[in-house]
């Protein structure tokens, strides 16, 4: 069945706006070219901190995570140091599919799993486990499995050979490609969201590649990137060019890894953080830690009540944030500096779910990459998330006034405009 009005939103996991923009003037994307020419191309701030979970969850919502509540990969259970990961089940806000009649098929959307029953076709993104529990409607498990489909490329193989890895992202891709044509032309439907997370894996292991033309990967780097290329025009090609809204966003940037920043090393080092034996983790904290983190730079203070070994009293709150912020604000590592900027929550957050929102949140200077802990991926990655580098592209001309306030991914997919023509 052919509807009036349909829209499709393909996102690509990562890319920056500066290499879309350079990939399709050079060639390497022509058909996204194309649409930039006749479109609206902005530059797009991502979440902070700028990780898929929060992002993606920012966009399919419309909501900050003070009002969907996914503040991380990672948080913690009530009243514990005890790590959870959160999932869909955790998102306090519906994504958009919900909250209007029409029929949709999305596609490997990160933070989505479990998917759960809903109008139309969802099949769950990063980080999804269990087949059974990512597919809905089930019957739909079968013809996956035909597909050879993945629910992720397996990221472990980079650490034994990038060649394994590449070849499993190529498996990835095409079993995603065969899904999206399957369900395009056999499914009804009038919203249409496919995310490609591969880009983020290929720019987290191979960014170096990219800016090398020497580096033995770097044809194979815009290969991936003509292959998606290829399936833009595809889809570009079978809408109504004057009634479908056609929507291409990435979630948050890209930029060369230089270090890695460990946070509670560093509040150990300097007073915060004390553990009660040399078994470094949460769970054995000291009551005379101030202070503790959460990947990638989420920092909590040790309040009593709060915490198993909480310490700090409410009226000790404004002076322990003060001095945080004076030593992250003064932190030179290499002769840079490293952070630049300190947010307390009030500034970003707000809804119902403030009280789950660390105290601060660290943003990094560009090649500086804030992690929690130490952990063994970090030594082979060569790319970081970025915060003020992700793009938003539309096959329509807007006004300028439309980005008036800061644009970013909480009103990217601003649902009051974009899907009233499928009320």
């Amino acid at each position: 069945m052919k509807h009036n009005k349909r829209v499709i939103i393909i996102g690509l996991d990562g890319v920056p706006f500066q290499m879309l923009r350079d990939l399709s003037k050079k060639g390497i994307m022509p058909y996204t070219n194309e649409i930039i020419s006749k479109g609206t191309f902005k530059q797009m701030f991502s979440s902070i901190p700028e990780i898929s979970s929060v992002a993606w969850s920012s966009i399919i919502t419309g909501k900050n995570p003070g009002e969907h509540g996914i503040f991380g990969f990672v948080d913690l259970y009530p009243n514990s140091y005890k790590i959870k990961f959160p999932n869909f089940t955790d998102l306090k806000a519906p994504p958009f599919w919900d909250l209007i009649p029409a029929k949709s098929i999305i596609i490997n959307v990160p933070a989505t799993y479990p998917v759960k029953k809903m109008n139309g076709v969802h099949i769950s993104g990063f980080v999804s486990i269990d087949i059974e529990k990512s597919v809905y409607p089930e019957e739909l498990i079968h013809k996956l499995k035909e597909f050879d489909y993945r629910l992720d490329v397996d990221s472990e193989k980079a650490h034994k050979s990038l060649d394994l890895f590449l070849e499993d992202l190529d498996k990835t891709l095409e079993a995603q490609i065969k899904s999206y044509r399957f369900l395009w032309d056999n499914y009804d439907w009038q919203i249409f969201m496919l995310v490609f997370t591969g880009t983020d894996r290929l720019m987290h292991f191979l960014l170096d590649a990219y800016e090398n033309e020497n580096n033995k990967y770097h044809r194979y780097f815009l290969t991936h990137f003509s292959k998606i290329d290829e399936i833009i025009g595809e889809i570009n090609q079978h809408i109504d060019k004057k009634e479908d809204i056609l929507i291409i966003l990435s979630d948050h940037g890209f930029e060369r890894l230089e270090k890695n920043i460990y946070i509670n090393s560093l509040l150990e080092e300097n007073g915060f953080l004390r553990f009660e034996n040399n078994k470094k983790i949460l769970e054995n904290i000291s009551p005379f830690t101030k202070a503790f983190a959460l990947d990638p730079a989420r920092i909590y203070i040790n309040f009593k009540d709060k915490y198993p070994s909480g310490s700090v009293n409410i009226q000790d709150k404004e002076k322990i944030l003060k001095d945080l912020e004076s030593f992250f604000s003064s932190l030179i590592i290499d002769g840079k500096k490293v952070i630049k900027r300190i947010y307390r929550k009030e500034e970003i957050y707000k809804g119902p779910f403030m009280n789950k929102a660390a105290d601060l949140i660290l943003l990094a200077n560009p090649g500086f990459n804030l992690k929690a802990n130490k952990s063994m991926e970090n030594g082979i990655f060569t790319g970081k998330h970025t915060y003020n580098n992700a793009f938003y592209l539309i096959n329509k001309v807007l006004k300028e006034d439309y980005f008036t306030e800061e644009f970013n991914v909480t009103n990217a997919l601003n649902i009051k405009d974009y899907f009233k023509c499928l009320e």
